[in-house]
């Protein structure tokens, strides 16, 4: 098979959450586990850090990468989902996994994956861990996929474990509430590993803390502790909660021997893009008129796009906006300011919610905007309606950003 032919097969063979929703996720680690011995068990081979959480994690990652890539490591680094490539999930110093590995994994294993019949995102688990072992890398951020306890990254043993923030997402998977959510998130947390939180939450706390208690993990709440602050090359205010998370887990590999001075962390925050060539996290596409991109998709995600939007000078705001079709609207028409012109767009995907649903709801709530049959064809008249001292923001979804960035 080609590389394409492969890909082919991975997407439309398995069960992907990304396409498919909820009907590709499994409650169970079994097949991951199954897998794991397969391949000889390659989560053994190297160390790692695990980051969980609603917000945050993606860059909170990439962030980690950089930094210890300026300290002179072999970094790998697994995150999803991807944007425009599925090799973007699994690189090492920012260099994404070969066409021919991807291949050749799925060549070895075919038989094993189709008995078995992992989902999309297990067999990519497989994919990522057996590369970073047989490329022997001195340390891997691993990023969750979806909640914790029951992802398929979950068989891992990290350094660390970070979990940024709790907020309603997934809640057909992982709770309606932000207690049952950080018990998902929470179930990361291993027998005396450290854990590093974000933010602190009055509903989530108790959770963590007796998670924690019960595995004899120490834990420190990043927001709490007297950190330098530092700036970074992802843009964005919001970031600046995840740069803290960051240099507090650095202080945690340090304590066991890492050598990461305070310089690494001040370029590898400095760096980001460049070190891990991250895409989508406030992007300014263009000047004049403005463009900016963010793959913010969930309440609390937009809450600190859109303050950062509305920090912005413009005459005009115009958003491009698309969503999967599980998206919980109610919840974020609260933080979506109604004075912007809306050009709705379904992402090209099986769950994208269709053009004509999302704009009657969002018009039955007092937002303005028409419909359009494709993203790029809303970008494009976007850009046509716009004057140079106009802002676009395109988002709402990571599929959205995808067809643009």
């Amino acid at each position: 098979m080609t590389y394409q032919d492969t890909l082919h097969w991975m997407f439309a063979q398995l069960p992907m959450y990304q396409k498919q929703g909820k009907t590709a996720f499994k409650k169970d680690l079994s097949n991951t586990l199954a897998l794991a011995k397969h391949l000889q068990h390659p989560e053994h081979k190297f160390k790692s850090i695990h980051v969980a959480g609603t917000n945050g994690k993606g860059s909170t990652s990439h962030m980690l990468a950089s930094v210890l890539q300026e300290a002179g490591y072999k970094v790998g680094l697994y995150t999803s989902p991807h944007l425009k490539d599925f090799r973007e999930r699994i690189k090492i110093n920012g260099v994404e996994v070969s066409k021919q590995f991807v291949m050749g994994f799925i060549k070895r294993n075919k038989s094993f994956l189709e008995a078995q019949g992992l989902s999309f995102f297990e067999m990519t688990v497989g994919v990522a861990f057996d590369y970073f072992a047989k490329q022997k890398v001195d340390i891997a951020i691993i990023e969750v996929g979806l909640g914790g306890r029951l992802d398929s990254t979950n068989i891992i043993t990290p350094e660390v474990s970070v979990i940024t923030n709790i907020g309603l997402d997934h809640t057909q998977f992982l709770g309606n509430t932000l207690p049952a959510i950080a018990s998902e998130k929470g179930g990361i947390i291993k027998p005396n590993v450290p854990v590093i939180v974000g933010e602190t939450q009055k509903e989530t706390t108790p959770v963590f803390n007796t998670l924690a208690k019960q595995n004899n993990a120490a834990i420190v709440y990043a927001d709490q502790e007297e950190i330098e602050s530092y700036s970074s090359d992802l843009l964005g205010s919001y970031q600046s909660k995840n740069s803290r998370t960051v240099a507090k887990t650095i202080e945690v590999l340090q304590s066991k021997g890492y050598n990461i001075s305070k310089e690494h962390l001040k370029k590898g925050l400095l760096q980001v893009v460049k070190n891990t060539k991250l895409l989508g996290r406030w992007q300014v596409l263009q000047e004049q008129p403005k463009v900016i991109c963010d793959t913010a998709h969930n309440k609390e995600g937009l809450t600190y796009t859109m303050q950062q939007l509305l920090q912005e000078s413009y005459h005009q705001l115009h958003i491009v906006f698309g969503v999967v079709s599980d998206k919980d609207l109610e919840s974020i028409f609260s933080v979506l300011p109604k004075d912007a012109r809306y050009y709705f767009c379904k992402p090209n995907v099986q769950r994208g919610m269709a053009i004509l649903e999302l704009q009657r709801q969002f018009l039955e709530k007092g937002f303005k905007g028409d419909t359009y049959n494709s993203v790029e064809e809303a970008y494009k008249a976007a850009l046509q309606s716009s004057n140079d001292n106009d802002v676009i923001y395109i988002g709402g979804s990571t599929f959205v950003v995808a067809e643009i960035v």
